[in-house]
């Protein structure tokens, strides 16, 4: 399970963000929307950027003339895009079908290629090394450098060097060959990747790891010996260094070579995350050696750190332990009740992190909203007067299952918080919603009425224009200047056509000369009227031009009229049922959110009390070591002085009765019955019992860990 969690670990670490190693330079915008998208997705904010996502595209689906919306211009990233960010948010189930999806025909070979890898990355996460493998087989090759210019390569969205791709191809494929037990396979692989710098430690501790399993113990060995002897100033790199170090420390402390044990503990450094179990560890080796005076060294060093750590609190019974076996059995008993000292106050902290766990502190401090700002957030709970819980913060979260329990607890605050916000936006909305309808109801019975009177004005000059446009169309077949004559010209023949039928009815009452007169006038009219009808007939073409584009223009504005009327009433009208169905879906929400909730916070908060009352336990079993360790030594150091009191006294003795100076340096017990110290048969079993730190039990324990 370590050895998972490990390669899990450094795959991670090698696996580049989807979108927090580039900005925007990378990405021609066309589209500001998929612009904003792109900024949450910078932050790694991947539910914000992914919601957003999901509206931009299901609107664009729904556009009659989508090709024509600047969203277009991102649509494959877009939905390129969707499995990364589902990905982001470890919804590996949406992200698994979001990619397959860009796996179909008719996209570049380059961007295939990246969703196949990334298919993989799903696979992995979710421990399933067969379908990795299935997935990177789908990973083709291609002649020429093309891939390097996809369109939507996620090279081009990430900014990622394009020579990273084969590396990350052969490195993923080497992590699931371990996984799924080709052991060998994964040799070849990891062989050909130890020349890459950016992940140097990483491939040399899983081709250990891959060798070790495969058999070939010593050159594993041999490459753990590598990685141990690495130099780098990277701290991923340097803490991955010290564990393989403290490993085969243990390892060689283990099968007896004690020597070997204390080189690579030697290598640990003394400030680093396993510095605590390799000063411990290296105490331990001069005490397998009978170097008591040797192991005090490291062991003093862990006795002064937290302890809150438990090779710190081991290193309690350890160093007078070794006291006791130097002969200074006052300094071991003075220790063993400082020991016992801090146990008890450790006990009571526990009692209290247990007690604030169950009152709920302990999942308040771990949704803080300090955690999304603090990137140091985890190391300072430590510090936290008012959660005594969080003394033991970074022991609990150094658990995977832990991690994940708490990456899960905090996307369901995350989206608890999201819902609460959208509650409150729905609220919102119906309060803009209202001020509208007061604004806009008074009004608009007023300006529809105004509109009924223009909108019937405008249709009855629309058909008068449609009348005109007609009888010009038909004067170009047959010609009718009467229609061109001017509103005088008109009234002039009106007037001579009712003169002329007068002249008709009684041609006595006119002489001669006004007939004839009546008769020029008409003439005179009519050649006027058939003399000018061409350009008669150009003008009011070019009238009735010139007013087409009036009416264009009366149309345009019409219309605008129309929209700003509907978007008046629609700003308030049809809005009432949407929101009332989102309101409901959103309470269901967050009923059921609050029952996961209470389900995952109770799995967290079971989880730290376990580990918590194991502590406690631990504390426990050795407090009671220490007060049968406390009242051996008090024992012995009575028994030295009452030793020492006796030879006093038997020198005095000898001096009177002129003994030799050989008797007189003969030893109390070596004199006679009279001067052993009775021991009783407890005191004698706790000697041989587990109440007394021995070499192998603390190897034993140390190597369980």
């Amino acid at each position: 399970m370590l050895f998972r969690f490990t390669i899990l670990l450094t795959a991670c670490l090698c696996s580049i963000s989807a979108y927090a190693s580039s900005g925007l330079k990378n990405v021609e915008l066309r589209d500001l929307y998929f612009g904003e998208i792109l900024y949450y997705a910078y932050q790694d904010l991947p539910f914000d950027a992914l919601a957003r996502l999901d509206i931009e595209l299901s609107q664009y689906y729904e556009l009659d003339e989508s090709e024509i919306d600047p969203f277009n211009m991102h649509v494959g990233q877009a939905e390129f895009s969707v499995g990364d960010m589902e990905l982001q948010y470890r919804m590996t189930q949406r992200a698994g079908k979001a990619i397959q999806a860009v796996l179909g025909e008719g996209i570049d070979l380059a961007t295939r290629n990246q969703a196949a890898l990334q298919l993989a990355r799903v696979f992995y996460k979710k421990n399933d090394p067969q379908s990795t493998l299935y997935a990177l087989d789908l990973i083709r090759e291609e002649p020429d450098k093309s891939r390097y210019e996809a369109k939507y390569s996620l090279d081009v969205l990430r900014g990622e060097e394009p020579e990273t791709f084969k590396i990350d191809v052969a490195y993923l494929r080497a992590l699931a060959s371990i996984d799924a037990g080709k052991f060998s396979d994964a040799v070849t692989l990891l062989k050909t990747l130890k020349e890459e710098k950016k992940l140097k430690g990483y491939v040399l501790y899983n081709l250990g790891i891959a060798l070790l399993q495969s058999g070939n113990e010593k050159e594993a060995l041999q490459v753990f010996d590598e990685l141990g002897r690495l130099q780098t100033d990277d701290n991923g790199l340097l803490a991955l260094k010290d564990k393989t170090n403290l490993k085969l420390a243990y390892l060689y402390l283990d099968r007896g070579n004690t020597k070997q044990a204390k080189k690579y503990f030697e290598r640990v450094r003394l400030d680093g995350p396993f510095s605590n179990r390799a000063l411990l560890g290296a105490g331990w080796v001069a005490v397998a050696e009978g170097r008591y005076d040797r192991a005090l060294v490291p062991l003093s060093i862990l006795h002064k750190r937290a302890a809150t750590n438990d090779s710190v609190q081991e290193a309690l019974m350890a160093v007078p332990y070794a006291y006791g076996k130097l002969g200074a059995h006052g300094n071991a008993a003075n220790l063993y009740n400082h020991a016992m000292d801090i146990f008890a106050e450790e006990i009571d902290s526990l009692d209290s992190s247990i007690k604030s766990i169950r009152k709920g502190k302990f999942l308040a401090a771990l949704i803080n909203e300090k955690s999304n700002k603090d990137k140091n957030w985890v190391v300072n709970l430590r510090e936290l007067p008012d959660s005594p819980e969080t003394r033991y913060i970074l022991e609990l979260m150094a658990s995977h299952d832990f991690q994940e329990s708490y990456k899960n607890y905090k996307d369901l605050a995350e989206l608890r918080h999201h819902i609460d916000k959208w509650l409150d936006d729905l609220r919102v909305f119906e309060e803009m919603i209202e001020i509208r309808r007061a604004y806009q109801e008074p009004l608009l019975p007023v300006v529809e009425e105004k509109f009924k009177k223009i909108d019937a004005r405008m249709k009855l000059r629309l058909e008068q224009r449609d009348n005109l446009a007609k009888k010009i169309n038909n004067m170009l077949i047959s010609p009718r200047p009467e229609y061109l004559a001017t509103s005088d010209e008109r009234q002039a023949l009106n007037t001579i056509t009712a003169l002329q039928e007068i002249i008709a009815t009684n041609p006595q009452a006119v002489d001669a000369a006004t007939v004839q007169r009546v008769k020029r006038l008409r003439g005179v009219l009519l050649w006027r009227v058939r003399s000018e009808y061409d350009q008669r007939l150009t003008d009011a073409y070019n009238n009735l031009v010139s007013l087409d584009e009036i009416i264009s223009q009366l149309k345009i504005t019409y219309n605008s009229f129309i929209r700003t009327r509907q978007a008046a009433t629609q700003s308030y009208e049809g809005y009432t049922i949407p929101i009332r169905q989102l309101r409901t879906r959103l309470f269901a929400m967050q009923r059921r959110l609050k029952g996961v909730m209470a389900k995952q916070g109770r799995m967290l908060e079971t989880m730290a009390i376990n580990e918590l009352d194991r502590r406690r336990k631990r504390l426990e079993d050795y407090q009671i070591k220490a007060r049968f360790a406390l009242a051996e030594s008090f024992d012995r150091a009575t028994k030295s002085q009452l030793d020492e009191e006796i030879m006093r006294q038997q020198k005095q003795a000898n001096e009177k009765d002129g003994l030799p100076q050989e008797q007189m340096e003969k030893q109390p017990e070596d004199i006679g019955p009279e001067a052993e110290q009775p021991v009783s048969p407890e005191e004698d079993a706790t000697e041989d019992s587990d109440t007394s730190i021995n070499n192998s039990s603390f190897k034993k324990k140390l190597l369980e860990r």
